[in-house]
Protein backbone atom coordinates (compact mmCIF):
# COMPACT_ATOMS: atom_id res chain seq x y z
CA UNK A 1 0.00 0.00 0.00
CA UNK A 2 1.16 3.63 -1.00
CA UNK A 3 2.16 5.54 1.87
CA UNK A 4 1.45 8.97 2.17
CA UNK A 5 4.06 9.84 4.90
CA UNK A 6 6.50 12.24 4.38
CA UNK A 7 9.83 10.50 5.62
CA UNK A 8 13.46 11.30 5.74
CA UNK A 9 14.52 9.85 3.11
CA UNK A 10 11.32 9.26 0.52
CA UNK A 11 13.22 6.25 -0.96
CA UNK A 12 13.52 4.42 2.09
CA UNK A 13 11.31 1.49 3.57
CA UNK A 14 11.29 2.02 7.20
CA UNK A 15 9.97 -1.06 9.86
CA UNK A 16 6.69 0.07 11.73
CA UNK A 17 8.13 0.30 15.69
CA UNK A 18 5.16 -1.33 17.50
CA UNK A 19 6.42 -0.53 21.17
CA UNK A 20 9.04 0.19 23.55
CA UNK A 21 9.96 -1.22 26.66
CA UNK A 22 12.77 0.62 28.63
CA UNK A 23 15.96 1.04 26.64
CA UNK A 24 14.49 -1.38 23.77
CA UNK A 25 12.21 -0.86 20.59
CA UNK A 26 10.50 -3.27 18.74
CA UNK A 27 9.28 -3.46 15.35
CA UNK A 28 6.07 -5.69 13.53
CA UNK A 29 8.34 -7.85 12.64
CA UNK A 30 9.31 -8.70 16.43
CA UNK A 31 13.05 -7.57 15.84
CA UNK A 32 14.33 -5.77 19.06
CA UNK A 33 16.83 -2.57 19.05
CA UNK A 34 18.63 -1.29 21.52
CA UNK A 35 17.89 2.31 21.51
CA UNK A 36 21.40 3.31 21.95
CA UNK A 37 20.80 7.19 20.85
CA UNK A 38 17.60 7.97 22.71
CA UNK A 39 16.05 8.37 19.55
CA UNK A 40 16.81 11.66 18.90
CA UNK A 41 19.40 11.95 22.20
CA UNK A 42 15.26 12.79 23.52
CA UNK A 43 13.91 9.12 25.55
CA UNK A 44 16.31 9.61 28.33
CA UNK A 45 14.15 7.34 30.57
CA UNK A 46 13.33 4.86 28.20
CA UNK A 47 9.84 3.74 27.02
CA UNK A 48 6.77 2.90 28.43
CA UNK A 49 7.28 3.66 32.05
CA UNK A 50 4.64 2.87 33.98
CA UNK A 51 5.03 6.78 36.10
CA UNK A 52 5.10 8.61 32.53
CA UNK A 53 1.58 7.00 31.45
CA UNK A 54 -0.24 7.19 34.43
CA UNK A 55 0.27 10.69 34.78
CA UNK A 56 -0.15 11.32 30.93
CA UNK A 57 -4.10 9.30 32.13
CA UNK A 58 -5.05 11.51 34.61
CA UNK A 59 -4.38 14.55 33.14
CA UNK A 60 -6.01 13.60 30.36
CA UNK A 61 -9.04 13.11 32.95
CA UNK A 62 -9.34 16.59 33.74
CA UNK A 63 -8.16 19.02 30.96
CA UNK A 64 -5.72 18.13 28.08
CA UNK A 65 -5.56 22.19 26.60
CA UNK A 66 -6.45 25.85 27.27
CA UNK A 67 -5.66 28.60 25.56
CA UNK A 68 -2.51 30.58 27.54
CA UNK A 69 -4.23 33.87 26.92
CA UNK A 70 -7.28 32.83 28.39
CA UNK A 71 -5.74 30.13 31.27
CA UNK A 72 -2.93 28.88 32.94
CA UNK A 73 -3.24 25.17 34.28
CA UNK A 74 -1.73 23.66 37.58
CA UNK A 75 0.49 21.41 35.95
CA UNK A 76 2.26 24.73 33.49
CA UNK A 77 2.78 26.14 36.99
CA UNK A 78 4.20 23.79 38.75
CA UNK A 79 6.63 22.56 35.79
CA UNK A 80 7.90 26.15 35.97
CA UNK A 81 8.49 26.13 39.59
CA UNK A 82 10.51 22.38 39.20
CA UNK A 83 12.29 23.92 36.21
CA UNK A 84 13.32 27.09 38.41
CA UNK A 85 14.41 24.80 41.26
CA UNK A 86 16.32 22.35 38.78
CA UNK A 87 18.55 24.84 37.28
CA UNK A 88 19.69 26.29 40.64
CA UNK A 89 21.62 28.79 39.64
CA UNK A 90 22.16 32.51 41.02
CA UNK A 91 19.29 33.75 39.99
CA UNK A 92 15.64 32.86 39.07
CA UNK A 93 14.29 31.74 35.57
CA UNK A 94 10.83 32.18 34.51
CA UNK A 95 9.77 29.52 31.91
CA UNK A 96 8.21 30.28 28.52
CA UNK A 97 6.65 26.63 27.06
CA UNK A 98 7.07 25.97 23.43
CA UNK A 99 6.50 22.56 21.65
CA UNK A 100 9.99 21.64 20.25
CA UNK A 101 14.01 22.91 20.71
CA UNK A 102 13.68 24.60 17.61
CA UNK A 103 11.18 27.00 18.93
CA UNK A 104 12.96 27.30 22.57
CA UNK A 105 16.17 28.77 20.61
CA UNK A 106 14.33 30.93 18.39
CA UNK A 107 11.98 31.98 21.56
CA UNK A 108 15.20 33.05 23.11
CA UNK A 109 16.39 34.81 20.18
CA UNK A 110 13.55 36.93 20.30
CA UNK A 111 13.51 37.68 24.59
CA UNK A 112 16.90 38.54 23.80
CA UNK A 113 16.38 41.12 20.88
CA UNK A 114 13.01 42.50 23.24
CA UNK A 115 15.20 42.89 25.98
CA UNK A 116 17.58 45.64 24.47
CA UNK A 117 13.94 47.01 22.96
CA UNK A 118 12.68 47.44 26.37
CA UNK A 119 16.15 49.90 27.25
CA UNK A 120 15.79 51.57 24.12
CA UNK A 121 19.34 50.11 22.68
CA UNK A 122 17.29 48.99 19.43
CA UNK A 123 20.95 48.83 17.20
CA UNK A 124 21.41 45.89 19.08
CA UNK A 125 19.42 43.10 17.21
CA UNK A 126 22.19 40.56 15.62
CA UNK A 127 23.26 37.07 17.39
CA UNK A 128 26.34 35.86 17.17
CA UNK A 129 27.24 32.22 16.82
CA UNK A 130 29.56 29.34 16.41
CA UNK A 131 30.15 27.57 13.14
CA UNK A 132 29.69 23.33 14.09
CA UNK A 133 27.00 24.39 15.39
CA UNK A 134 23.16 23.10 15.58
CA UNK A 135 20.27 25.48 17.07
CA UNK A 136 17.35 23.92 15.26
CA UNK A 137 15.56 23.72 11.35
CA UNK A 138 13.14 27.03 11.55
CA UNK A 139 14.58 30.33 10.03
CA UNK A 140 15.32 32.03 12.83
CA UNK A 141 16.86 28.96 14.98
CA UNK A 142 18.87 28.09 11.19
CA UNK A 143 20.41 31.61 10.87
CA UNK A 144 22.04 30.84 14.14
CA UNK A 145 23.13 27.41 13.99
CA UNK A 146 26.26 26.66 11.35
CA UNK A 147 25.51 23.51 10.43
CA UNK A 148 26.50 23.45 6.74
CA UNK A 149 24.75 20.51 5.14
CA UNK A 150 21.52 21.73 7.28
CA UNK A 151 22.29 25.40 6.30
CA UNK A 152 22.72 25.08 2.32
CA UNK A 153 19.15 24.99 0.66
CA UNK A 154 18.12 27.81 2.96
CA UNK A 155 21.54 30.02 2.66
CA UNK A 156 19.18 33.18 0.73
CA UNK A 157 17.01 33.05 3.70
CA UNK A 158 19.11 33.33 6.70
CA UNK A 159 20.45 35.53 8.20
CA UNK A 160 24.57 36.02 8.25
CA UNK A 161 25.04 35.10 12.23
CA UNK A 162 27.79 32.17 12.70
CA UNK A 163 30.86 33.98 13.08
CA UNK A 164 33.21 32.09 15.43
CA UNK A 165 34.68 28.82 15.31
CA UNK A 166 33.72 25.89 17.57
CA UNK A 167 36.09 25.09 20.31
CA UNK A 168 36.65 21.94 18.70
CA UNK A 169 40.35 20.58 19.63
CA UNK A 170 40.25 17.30 17.73
CA UNK A 171 40.12 19.37 14.56
CA UNK A 172 40.75 23.00 15.54
CA UNK A 173 39.93 25.36 12.69
CA UNK A 174 42.58 27.37 13.93
CA UNK A 175 45.44 24.77 13.44
CA UNK A 176 46.03 25.68 16.90
CA UNK A 177 46.82 22.84 20.23
CA UNK A 178 45.55 23.61 23.84
CA UNK A 179 46.90 24.63 26.13
CA UNK A 180 49.72 26.32 24.15
CA UNK A 181 46.50 28.53 22.29
CA UNK A 182 45.56 29.53 24.94
CA UNK A 183 41.81 29.18 24.30
CA UNK A 184 42.25 30.86 20.75
CA UNK A 185 38.69 30.05 19.76
CA UNK A 186 37.39 32.11 23.18
CA UNK A 187 38.98 35.02 22.60
CA UNK A 188 37.65 34.84 18.23
CA UNK A 189 34.39 36.22 20.06
CA UNK A 190 35.90 39.18 21.26
CA UNK A 191 37.43 39.67 17.72
CA UNK A 192 34.00 39.46 16.34
CA UNK A 193 32.36 41.76 18.74
CA UNK A 194 34.91 44.25 17.54
CA UNK A 195 34.13 43.83 14.18
CA UNK A 196 30.46 43.59 14.75
CA UNK A 197 30.57 46.65 17.33
CA UNK A 198 29.07 45.53 20.42
CA UNK A 199 26.64 48.27 19.73
CA UNK A 200 25.08 46.44 17.18
CA UNK A 201 24.98 42.39 18.93
CA UNK A 202 21.95 41.40 21.38
CA UNK A 203 23.82 38.16 22.29
CA UNK A 204 25.98 35.19 21.39
CA UNK A 205 24.52 31.25 21.41
CA UNK A 206 26.35 28.48 21.92
CA UNK A 207 25.47 24.52 23.25
CA UNK A 208 27.52 23.84 25.73
CA UNK A 209 28.35 20.27 23.91
CA UNK A 210 28.43 20.22 20.73
CA UNK A 211 25.89 17.92 19.39
CA UNK A 212 24.81 16.84 15.93
CA UNK A 213 26.89 19.72 14.15
CA UNK A 214 29.92 17.79 15.35
CA UNK A 215 29.73 14.77 16.55
CA UNK A 216 29.69 15.83 20.95
CA UNK A 217 32.30 18.20 21.03
CA UNK A 218 33.75 19.23 24.47
CA UNK A 219 35.27 22.65 24.79
CA UNK A 220 38.57 22.74 27.23
CA UNK A 221 38.73 24.04 30.63
CA UNK A 222 37.80 27.75 31.34
CA UNK A 223 36.49 28.07 27.70
CA UNK A 224 32.96 29.17 29.12
CA UNK A 225 34.71 31.17 31.66
CA UNK A 226 36.17 33.42 28.92
CA UNK A 227 33.06 33.89 26.92
CA UNK A 228 31.15 35.18 29.67
CA UNK A 229 33.88 37.50 30.60
CA UNK A 230 33.69 38.67 27.07
CA UNK A 231 29.89 38.43 26.91
CA UNK A 232 29.85 40.85 29.70
CA UNK A 233 32.64 43.16 29.29
CA UNK A 234 30.60 43.83 25.85
CA UNK A 235 27.27 43.68 27.48
CA UNK A 236 25.91 40.99 25.40
CA UNK A 237 23.29 38.69 26.65
CA UNK A 238 24.55 35.04 26.60
CA UNK A 239 22.09 32.02 25.66
CA UNK A 240 22.74 28.39 26.50
CA UNK A 241 21.11 25.90 23.96
CA UNK A 242 20.70 23.11 26.13
CA UNK A 243 18.17 21.51 23.96
CA UNK A 244 20.28 18.04 23.97
CA UNK A 245 22.89 18.87 26.52
CA UNK A 246 20.14 19.39 29.48
CA UNK A 247 18.03 17.63 32.10
CA UNK A 248 20.61 15.34 33.27
CA UNK A 249 21.99 13.58 29.98
CA UNK A 250 26.10 14.79 30.77
CA UNK A 251 25.68 13.88 34.28
CA UNK A 252 25.06 17.24 35.31
CA UNK A 253 21.56 19.33 35.17
CA UNK A 254 22.64 21.22 32.64
CA UNK A 255 25.83 21.01 30.37
CA UNK A 256 26.57 24.30 31.52
CA UNK A 257 27.38 23.31 34.77
CA UNK A 258 30.12 21.73 34.02
CA UNK A 259 32.15 24.93 33.87
CA UNK A 260 30.29 26.47 36.38
CA UNK A 261 29.05 29.52 34.55
CA UNK A 262 25.18 30.68 34.14
CA UNK A 263 23.70 31.85 30.69
CA UNK A 264 21.63 34.56 30.90
CA UNK A 265 19.04 32.66 28.77
CA UNK A 266 18.40 28.86 28.93
CA UNK A 267 16.69 26.86 26.02
CA UNK A 268 15.85 23.15 27.05
CA UNK A 269 13.81 20.50 25.04
CA UNK A 270 14.52 16.39 23.93
CA UNK A 271 14.94 15.25 27.49
CA UNK A 272 12.82 17.88 29.47
CA UNK A 273 9.74 15.24 28.19
CA UNK A 274 11.58 12.60 27.44
CA UNK A 275 9.52 11.75 24.45
CA UNK A 276 6.26 11.26 25.90
CA UNK A 277 4.96 14.49 24.76
CA UNK A 278 6.26 17.76 22.88
CA UNK A 279 7.60 20.26 25.26
CA UNK A 280 10.59 22.83 25.36
CA UNK A 281 10.88 25.95 27.58
CA UNK A 282 13.33 29.15 27.03
CA UNK A 283 14.17 29.80 30.40
CA UNK A 284 14.53 33.33 30.88
CA UNK A 285 16.47 35.05 33.74
CA UNK A 286 15.35 37.89 36.22
CA UNK A 287 18.31 40.18 34.86
CA UNK A 288 16.70 39.74 32.00
CA UNK A 289 13.01 39.83 32.81
CA UNK A 290 13.23 42.78 34.64
CA UNK A 291 13.31 45.38 31.97
CA UNK A 292 10.58 43.79 30.35
CA UNK A 293 8.14 43.39 33.12
CA UNK A 294 8.94 47.69 33.96
CA UNK A 295 8.46 48.08 30.26
CA UNK A 296 5.64 46.69 27.48
CA UNK A 297 5.10 43.90 30.52
CA UNK A 298 4.51 40.90 28.16
CA UNK A 299 7.32 39.11 25.83
CA UNK A 300 6.09 39.08 21.84
CA UNK A 301 6.15 35.69 20.92
CA UNK A 302 3.47 32.71 21.48
CA UNK A 303 2.10 29.47 19.92
CA UNK A 304 -1.33 27.70 20.21
CA UNK A 305 0.05 24.57 22.43
CA UNK A 306 2.27 26.71 24.45
CA UNK A 307 2.34 26.13 28.05
CA UNK A 308 -0.42 22.66 26.84
CA UNK A 309 -1.57 21.12 30.51
CA UNK A 310 -1.47 17.79 29.00
CA UNK A 311 2.60 18.35 27.70
CA UNK A 312 3.55 19.81 31.16
CA UNK A 313 2.00 17.78 33.45
CA UNK A 314 4.21 14.80 31.44
CA UNK A 315 7.75 17.02 31.64
CA UNK A 316 7.13 17.26 35.38
CA UNK A 317 6.51 13.63 35.91
CA UNK A 318 9.80 13.03 34.30
CA UNK A 319 11.78 15.05 35.91
CA UNK A 320 10.04 14.00 39.54
CA UNK A 321 10.81 10.24 37.86
CA UNK A 322 14.45 11.01 37.62
CA UNK A 323 15.13 12.82 40.76
CA UNK A 324 12.98 10.24 42.32
CA UNK A 325 15.62 7.22 41.32
CA UNK A 326 18.66 9.14 41.27
CA UNK A 327 19.15 9.12 37.61
CA UNK A 328 21.93 12.19 37.14
CA UNK A 329 24.28 10.46 39.17
CA UNK A 330 24.06 6.65 37.48
CA UNK A 331 24.52 8.92 34.06
CA UNK A 332 27.94 9.83 35.55
CA UNK A 333 28.90 6.47 36.56
CA UNK A 334 27.43 4.70 33.33
CA UNK A 335 28.93 7.36 31.43
CA UNK A 336 32.44 7.12 32.42
CA UNK A 337 32.03 3.30 32.14
CA UNK A 338 30.82 3.47 28.73
CA UNK A 339 33.16 6.09 27.16
CA UNK A 340 36.17 3.76 29.19
CA UNK A 341 34.93 0.85 27.20
CA UNK A 342 34.36 2.68 23.85
CA UNK A 343 38.22 4.24 24.05
CA UNK A 344 39.72 0.81 25.20
CA UNK A 345 37.95 -0.59 22.05
CA UNK A 346 38.72 1.81 19.65
CA UNK A 347 42.41 1.63 19.93
CA UNK A 348 42.64 -1.42 17.75
CA UNK A 349 39.96 0.25 15.19
CA UNK A 350 41.62 1.72 12.41
CA UNK A 351 38.63 4.21 11.29
CA UNK A 352 37.65 5.58 14.52
CA UNK A 353 39.49 8.80 14.97
CA UNK A 354 38.32 9.85 17.94
CA UNK A 355 36.03 8.65 20.98
CA UNK A 356 34.96 11.73 23.37
CA UNK A 357 32.34 12.64 25.44
CA UNK A 358 30.69 13.10 28.67
CA UNK A 359 28.07 11.59 30.86
CA UNK A 360 25.68 9.12 28.37
CA UNK A 361 26.57 11.66 25.44
CA UNK A 362 29.68 10.39 23.44
CA UNK A 363 30.75 10.93 19.89
CA UNK A 364 32.65 8.67 17.77
CA UNK A 365 34.12 10.41 15.08
CA UNK A 366 35.56 7.88 11.99
CA UNK A 367 38.16 9.15 9.48
CA UNK A 368 40.32 7.61 6.85
CA UNK A 369 44.04 8.53 8.51
CA UNK A 370 44.60 8.35 12.12
CA UNK A 371 47.87 9.96 12.93
CA UNK A 372 46.58 13.32 10.04
CA UNK A 373 43.16 13.06 11.38
CA UNK A 374 42.02 12.89 8.12
CA UNK A 375 38.25 12.96 7.25
CA UNK A 376 36.87 10.09 4.48
CA UNK A 377 35.48 11.35 1.21
CA UNK A 378 31.83 12.61 1.92
CA UNK A 379 30.81 10.29 -1.32
CA UNK A 380 31.63 7.56 0.78
CA UNK A 381 28.74 8.01 3.39
CA UNK A 382 30.71 6.78 6.49
CA UNK A 383 28.12 7.76 9.09
CA UNK A 384 25.47 6.31 6.53
CA UNK A 385 27.20 3.06 6.68
CA UNK A 386 27.97 2.80 10.40
CA UNK A 387 24.36 3.50 11.07
CA UNK A 388 22.48 1.17 8.94
CA UNK A 389 24.80 -1.64 9.72
CA UNK A 390 24.36 -1.00 13.77
CA UNK A 391 20.36 -0.89 12.88
CA UNK A 392 20.69 -4.33 10.87
CA UNK A 393 22.25 -5.59 13.66
CA UNK A 394 20.01 -4.04 16.20
CA UNK A 395 21.56 -0.70 17.38
CA UNK A 396 20.23 2.87 16.98
CA UNK A 397 22.84 5.33 16.70
CA UNK A 398 22.35 9.01 15.83
CA UNK A 399 24.42 10.54 12.96
CA UNK A 400 26.26 13.28 13.16
CA UNK A 401 28.51 15.73 11.10
CA UNK A 402 32.12 16.84 12.17
CA UNK A 403 35.36 17.17 10.96
CA UNK A 404 36.64 20.32 8.96
CA UNK A 405 34.08 22.92 9.51
CA UNK A 406 31.93 20.44 10.02
CA UNK A 407 31.00 19.86 6.70
CA UNK A 408 33.77 17.01 5.83
CA UNK A 409 33.78 14.71 8.29
CA UNK A 410 31.65 11.43 9.99
CA UNK A 411 30.61 10.67 13.49
CA UNK A 412 28.12 8.98 15.17
CA UNK A 413 26.50 9.88 18.53
CA UNK A 414 26.14 7.24 21.38
CA UNK A 415 23.21 8.39 24.10
CA UNK A 416 21.53 5.61 25.52
CA UNK A 417 18.60 5.75 28.28
CA UNK A 418 19.21 6.77 31.88
CA UNK A 419 18.04 3.91 33.00
CA UNK A 420 20.71 1.51 30.89
CA UNK A 421 22.56 -0.94 33.27
CA UNK A 422 26.32 -2.27 33.10
CA UNK A 423 25.37 -5.26 31.07
CA UNK A 424 23.49 -3.66 28.53
CA UNK A 425 26.11 -1.39 27.67
CA UNK A 426 28.40 -3.87 27.48
CA UNK A 427 26.09 -5.56 24.65
CA UNK A 428 25.69 -2.00 22.80
CA UNK A 429 29.38 -1.54 22.68
CA UNK A 430 29.52 -5.38 20.99
CA UNK A 431 26.86 -4.21 18.59
CA UNK A 432 28.50 -1.03 18.10
CA UNK A 433 32.18 -2.46 17.64
CA UNK A 434 31.03 -5.21 15.60
CA UNK A 435 29.24 -2.69 13.09
CA UNK A 436 31.89 -0.43 12.75
CA UNK A 437 34.90 -3.46 12.26
CA UNK A 438 32.21 -4.34 9.10
CA UNK A 439 31.98 -1.20 7.23
CA UNK A 440 36.05 -1.13 7.71
CA UNK A 441 36.39 -4.57 6.90
CA UNK A 442 33.66 -3.65 3.01
CA UNK A 443 36.12 -0.31 2.81
CA UNK A 444 39.50 -2.38 2.96
CA UNK A 445 37.61 -5.08 0.47
CA UNK A 446 36.66 -1.91 -1.80
CA UNK A 447 40.54 -0.46 -1.67
CA UNK A 448 41.64 -3.94 -3.00
CA UNK A 449 39.61 -4.12 -5.15
CA UNK A 450 40.27 -0.57 -6.64
CA UNK A 451 43.76 -1.74 -6.57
Amino acid sequence: MKSFLIKPNLNEVYPIATHGKGIYLYDDTGKQYIDGSSGAVTACIGHAIPEIIEAMIDQAKNVSFVYRSQFTSDPAEKLALKLNQLVGANEDYWSFFVNSGSEATETALKVALQYWQEQGKNKKQKILSRWVSYHGITIGALSMSGHVSRRERFVALLEDYPTVPAPYCYQCSLNLTHPSCQLACAKELETAILREGAENIAAFIVEPIVGAAGGVIIPPKGYYQKIREICDNHQILFISDEVMTGIGRTGKMLGLDHWCVDADIIALGKGMSAGYAPIAATLVSDKVMDPIIKGSNSIMSGHTYSANPQSAAVALAVLEFIENHSLIDLVKTNGEYMLEKLKTASKVIEIIGEVRGIGLLIGVEFVSNKEKKQSFSKSISITNSVVKKAKEKGLLVYPSAAGKEGAYGDAVILAPPFIIKKHEIDQLIAIFIEAVLDVQNELDQLRREEK
